[in-house]
């Protein structure tokens, strides 16, 4: 007695045979070389402030209310996240790729054959009649075969493309929560610099009043008084430039926090009393590829690229699809769900392999492959960037806290210049133009070392965000 195989089991033993013929090989990142630290002395402190949450970096309460509302309203950040939603549902969808289709589909058809025609006579001499109907409704099954890796390698490019977004994500935070804290201490820079305009327009009225009153007595000439007008409308003109910075530095705040203009920003603390760390810890250079975003975004892209290269490799190849089908069938529409007569059944297996395709596949693939190759490029150049980066803060801050001190020992002697030139006008033992110079020379001292301060403070933000910080 002959046995007939199943084509069921068959197929099964077929797809599991060609399931361990493997062909495109995982490929890993390179390993990109770094530097034992950011300066000549070799470290192997790991503590990086980059691992700091954004609330223990900036404690300032005003601040935190400004990043809270800018990383919900911000439209920046919201599109993102919209884009870590496509993202997802795509990697779910790519997750059930090894799934077969299954499909149901119900036909009613009805055709006139000729007469003269083979269905024709055939229709009158065994149904009796000159047109032919046909009722099918079947389920109908398709599955590829998940051969050379295809399918693997068809999730994995779906993961780290939502891997990718999410790092996108996370890069968008850390730029917002970025600008917000350098436009808020920008705006208490400004906020000084008016406290200080206004104390030196009230010191040159004084100023002016004391030389109008020497000129009555005969003691001075009109041009100590019109050199005295002109420094005091020089002050006077800073009050409303500071004031009109102000107001578009608050405008650009509220919009970062997806709001309309208006409303107005007041600090509660004040910029003198905002303190960077002594010790700026930055860690070592080979922590950034996990910390920052758009270094680890660049090494997931490689990862991408690897998975497109085995993509490309496995289309080259055979594919297995098992095709099936399960249902009713009749000519006839009263006996269409007469069970066991009615029912159908098929399934076969198809193997295909490109033979001549102009070449097409194996140029896919070798794009792929110097794509693969300009992402290892790019994955190195993001971190030689963020090295610079993180090495260039470090070097700012320094010096920015050595000129701070500087600028800050000349105000101090410039204030005490002031008071006295103030006292020996008074008493005859000074004229006007020391005078003048001196409260000029400490106007523009005192801007200088709020702008200082400023500048400090944002190059600590840069380093913050330099080091991958922001996100957490």
């Amino acid at each position: 007695m002959k046995k007939h195989i199943n084509p069921w089991i068959f197929a099964a033993g077929f797809g599991l045979l060609l399931a361990g013929c493997k062909i495109s090989k995982d490929l890993e990142a390179p390993e990109t070389a770094v530097p034992a630290s950011y300066n000549q002395q070799a470290t192997s402190d790991s503590t990086n402030l980059g691992a700091l949450p954004w609330k223990s970096f900036f404690p300032d309460a005003t601040l935190q209310t400004l990043i809270d509302s800018a990383l919900v309203h911000n439209y920046e950040v919201q599109i993102a996240l919209r884009n870590l939603e496509i993202t997802q549902q795509s990697l779910r969808k790519a997750r059930l790729n090894w799934l077969p289709d299954l499909g149901l589909n119900v036909g009613i058809s009805s055709s006139q054959p000729s007469k003269n025609s083979l269905n024709g006579s055939l229709a009158s001499q065994f149904i009796g009649a000159s047109h032919i109907e046909d009722y099918t409704a079947n389920l109908a099954f398709s599955w590829e075969i998940g051969i050379w890796g295809k399918i693997s390698n068809q999730k994995k490019l779906a993961l780290t493309e939502f891997l990718q977004t999410a790092e996108a994500q996370k890069a968008v935070q850390t730029s917002i929560v970025a600008q917000v804290a350098s436009g808020y201490y920008r705006l208490l820079m400004l906020d000084e610099q008016l406290e200080i305009a206004r104390k030196n327009l009230a010191l040159n009225d004084s100023t002016l009043q004391l030389i109008q009153l020497q000129q009555e007595a005969g003691q001075v000439t009109s041009l100590a008084v019109q050199q005295a007008s002109v420094q005091q409308s020089m002050s006077a003109q800073l009050i409303p430039q500071l004031q009109q910075q102000r107001a578009l530095q608050e405008n650009a705040l509220h919009i970062l926090a997806g709001g309309f203009p208006g409303g107005a920003i007041t600090g509660g603390t004040k910029l003198a009393a905002i303190e960077l760390p002594r010790e700026m810890k930055s860690g070592v250079p080979a922590q950034l590829v996990s910390n920052r975003p758009d270094v680890h975004s660049a090494e997931l892209q490689l990862n991408s690229a690897n998975a497109r290269v085995g993509i490309a490799k496995a289309n080259m190849y055979p594919a297995l699809n098992i095709t099936a089908g399960f249902g009713l069938n009749s000519f006839r529409s009263f006996n269409w769900f007469n069970i066991p007569a009615s029912l159908f059944g098929t399934v076969a297996g198809t193997l295909a392999q490109p033979v001549f395709q102009r070449r097409k596949l194996k140029t896919q693939y070798e794009i792929a492959w110097l794509e693969r190759e300009k992402n290892v490029l790019q994955f190195r150049q993001s971190v030689l960037n963020a090295v610079g980066e993180v090495s260039g803060s470090l070097v700012k801050i320094e010096n920015l806290r050595t000129e701070y001190e500087i600028v800050s020992s000349r105000v101090q002697t410039l204030q005490q210049a002031t008071g006295n030139a103030d006292l020996l006008f008074k008493s005859g033992m000074a004229n006007y133009l020391e005078v003048i110079a001196t409260q000029g020379n400490v106007l523009q001292s005192e801007l200088q070392l709020s702008t200082l301060k400023y500048q400090q403070l944002n190059a600590g933000i840069e380093l913050y965000r330099a080091l991958g910080g922001g996100w957490k």
